[in-house]
């Protein structure tokens, strides 16, 4: 018979070991566990039939990293989020059968971040495997576009220390990807604008992407969520282009969409992806 801290541990579809890593914590939305301990703590939580995301990232988490189950064994990683996720990252894959791969939605310093220290192969798009192996992920970004100032604070000062202390440093890619392409049970898709190579995965079966940073629901800037957008014109290498993926993905009619950051789209995905592509 289990004992009571175990059974308030179990993560539900992680399998009866994953309760020897995570910690049940009553004040956590319903169906997330915390997997360690102060600000570089994590959640893990089922987000659709064979995924789950590990949200990290401090105060509020919004760094997302996905675990997909393959049916040989063991699970791809879809992004790998920041610096400090990495541990978390690893030890949740050795206990669900072990990394099979590191598969990058795109190569920035919040989406490589624990990828180096992941211990397994890391594949990309053939355009971003350049930026991925770089010592600056993100030449392009123009960071002079950004307020200098929100309710957040001195924006555009901070957020080259913030992507500097995101960063895992570059990678060795050992295979490129490109449209088409499977992926445990999902397909390749280019979503290119935010990133040259921005990549997501889609499962056509349940309408599923896993998509990056093709769409954001938070604000950047400031930090508060709210509706889709497009990521913001100080971090993409080509902002129509951005647009345009995004209506890519709204033309798809996805059921469910999970980004790179913050809160999936439900309910009129198609719709609210449209408007965000034609007015943010």
């Amino acid at each position: 018979m289990r004992s009571a801290a175990t059974k308030s541990a179990a993560v539900r579809g992680t399998g009866p070991s994953m309760a020897l890593y995570i910690h049940a914590v009553s004040d956590l939305k319903p169906g997330q566990q915390l997997v360690g301990r102060g600000p570089t703590a994590v959640t893990m939580e089922r987000a659709a039939d064979g995924v789950w995301v590990m949200r990290g990232g401090f105060p509020h988490r919004t760094m997302n990293v996905y675990f997909v189950a393959e049916n040989g064994g063991g699970v791809t990683v879809f992004d790998a989020g920041i610096r400090t996720m990495t541990k978390h990252v690893r030890e949740v894959g050795r206990i669900m059968g072990g990394i099979n791969r590191v598969v990058l939605g795109h190569g920035h310093a919040d989406h490589r971040g624990a990828a180096p220290g992941a211990g397994a192969p890391v594949w990309c798009h053939e355009a971003e495997r350049e930026y991925a192996e770089a010592d600056d992920p993100q030449p392009y970004f123009d960071l002079s576009k950004l307020p200098s100032w929100s309710k957040a604070g001195p924006v555009r000062l901070a957020y080259p220390y913030l992507l500097k202390g995101w960063d895992g440093g570059p990678v060795r890619i050992e295979r490129t990807l490109k449209e088409g392409d499977s992926v445990a049970g999902f397909e390749v898709i280019h979503f290119p604008g935010h990133a040259p190579g921005q990549i997501g995965l889609w499962r056509a079966r349940d309408r599923l992407g896993l998509v990056s940073d093709t769409f954001y629901t938070l604000d950047p800037t400031t930090g508060e969520f709210g509706h889709p957008r497009v990521a913001h014109v100080a971090f993409n290498h080509d902002h129509e282009q951005a647009r345009a993926s995004m209506r890519k993905l709204a033309a798809m009619d996805p059921e469910t969409a999970w980004a790179g950051h913050a809160e999936p789209l439900t309910g009129d995905v198609r719709g609210q992806l449209e408007t965000a592509a034609a007015t943010t």
